[in-house]
């Protein structure tokens, strides 16, 4: 897979996906927080699905 995702980006999506997690266990307990995985996985492999449809890159050309 290529990279699509620049470090600004990918470091937005672990903040979102962590803080999304920490619902599940503190706060309101909702299980909607289980949804804070995507983005964490997203920014992990450093590929959004959705911007590869759409043909968007927020990464550096190399």
């Amino acid at each position: 897979m290529t990279r699509n995702m620049g470090s600004a980006d990918r470091i937005i999506r672990a903040i979102v996906g962590i803080v999304l997690l920490a619902l599940v266990f503190v706060g309101p307990q909702t299980a909607w927080g289980w949804i804070g995985i995507i983005p964490l996985a997203t920014a992990a492999v450093g590929t959004c699905p959705a911007y590869s449809m759409i043909g968007i890159k927020t990464c550096k050309k190399q």
